[in-house]
């Protein structure tokens, strides 16, 4: 039997508490009152909402890293929007217990494939390909995962370029549970002449058009039984889209020059850097194509969103360049460096910085400032200032939404010690030295916003 913590709030019910235990071990989940397990789902079960509540949920779930089911033990304890507020705080989903049977299997189904999920993310398959702990990140992934093991219909991935949409769909094929299934077939759009687009999807027979000098089976046949792959979709002609909806339709093609039907079953996995569906309200991409390849959608998020994974990236390709060594640390001034700089290309950015400064750097010790090139040389002064950029256009938005110069004072230092105490793994003492402040002002500031809350 699988298990998973438990952490009751408020409720002076211990019968009820004992009942919860004993229909979730029915179902086939045991729940142990041993407080929150980082890593592990878990379920916080209370009897009414409260700012404490909801404090413990974002550091029982580290603001949404760790999966917790919130459980009201009355079902007068959720009024309003409250349920949305604790989603807000950290819960991955919220439900009444009400006694019955099938509240309990609810709870234990969902703990059960977070609990899968998240063993996946654990597995080496993703963790030595798709490198990573940031909140952005495992969210991301999470996703992927529960729409390649749990779903067969089109995904389509959106994200910038750089980002990793083509190893997400090599990790959506490789965990499709479809027995025998056959080849990833990747087709990259951009790179699709338009005179020979349907030769490159339908396939052609022999004489089909001048140069034709045999048959040739195109993507969609050979994608027949596995996965065929779309980059950058949005890049695809109007009237191809037209006919890639009555395949993805009908699952039915002609090769070119033929008049014969022929079947496929593969599973579509598009992706995009664009704004497809701003694209769709300007008439640039198909109404009807859109909803049919957006079954499940996926967004990677930037590298510019998932700071806290540079340097984790930055270790992994330098074990690449030299497989079996242990690669070389960074100095301080390096790994801030690192952090700091903004990466336009994302990842693929990053991977060119690390391999032009890891070839340059020689010798025992770390990597040092000498060994960054000089065309990468922040402009003594002006770069790194942690004010520009998003921060700006985070301000930006807040003034033009309303808020005033105390309530964006007030949000900036919240978020600034919920990251310093969950970058600390709640650690008060590191995460006020992190700060700047004492232990006591910080535990005296976090009683403060919760009264106040």
């Amino acid at each position: 039997m699988r298990s998973a913590w438990v952490h009751v709030v408020g409720a002076e019910d211990a019968t009820a508490v004992r009942t919860l235990v004993d229909a979730v071990a029915a179902a086939g989940l045991s729940l142990l009152p041993q407080g929150a397990a980082p890593g592990r789902p878990g379920l916080v079960a209370f009897d009414k909402v409260t700012p404490d509540l909801c404090e413990l949920l974002r550091e029982q779930s580290r603001a949404g890293l760790d999966r917790v089911l919130a459980l009201a033990l009355r079902g007068d304890a959720l009024v309003g929007e409250e349920a949305w507020a604790l989603l807000h705080a950290g819960a991955a989903d919220v439900l009444t217990w009400d006694r019955s049977p099938m509240i309990a299997r609810q709870i234990a189904a969902r703990l059960e494939r977070w609990a899968i999920i998240d063993e996946i993310l654990r597995s080496n398959l993703v963790e030595k390909n798709l490198i990573g702990k940031s909140r952005a990140w495992t969210a991301a992934l999470r996703r992927i995962v529960e729409i390649a093991q749990f779903t067969d219909g089109p995904v389509l991935i959106e994200g910038e370029s750089g980002t990793g949409k083509e190893l997400a769909a090599q990790l959506i094929h490789a965990l499709d549970p479809r027995p025998q299934k056959k080849e990833l077939v990747v087709v990259d759009c951009t790179t699709i002449v338009p005179e020979l687009s349907g030769s490159e999807f339908f396939g052609h027979e022999k004489g089909a058009y001048t140069g034709a000098v045999g048959l040739r089976d195109g993507a969609f046949a050979i994608a027949d039984g596995g996965t065929l792959f779309l980059d950058e979709t949005g890049e695809l002609p109007l009237p191809l889209q037209a006919q890639l909806l009555r395949v993805v339709q009908e699952k039915t093609y002609k090769r070119v020059g033929g008049n014969t039907w022929h079947k496929t079953q593969f599973r579509l996995v598009c992706a995009t850097n664009r704004d497809v569906l701003g694209e769709v309200e300007q008439g640039a991409f198909r109404r009807d194509l859109y909803y049919r390849i957006a079954n499940a959608r996926c967004r990677l998020p930037p590298l510019r969103e998932r700071a806290d994974d540079v340097l984790l990236l930055a270790r992994h390709f330098m074990e690449c360049l030299r497989p079996g060594e242990e690669p070389p640390m960074l100095d301080e001034q390096v790994r801030a460096y690192l952090r700091n700089r903004p990466y336009p290309g994302n990842v693929r950015d990053l991977r060119q910085l690390v391999t032009r400064i890891f070839y340059r750097h020689v010798g025992p010790g770390p990597i040092t400032v000498g060994d960054v090139p000089d065309d990468e040389w922040p402009n003594p002064g002006g770069a790194g200032d942690w004010r520009e950029g998003h921060f700006e256009e985070a301000v930006r938005g807040a003034l033009s939404r309303g808020a005033g110069l105390k309530d964006i004072g007030r949000a900036a230092e919240d978020i600034a010690v919920r990251l310093a105490v969950d970058d600390e793994d709640g650690n008060l003492q590191r995460a006020a030295a992190r700060l700047g402040v004492t232990d006591r002002a910080l535990q005296m500031r976090r009683a403060v916003r919760r009264q106040l809350d």
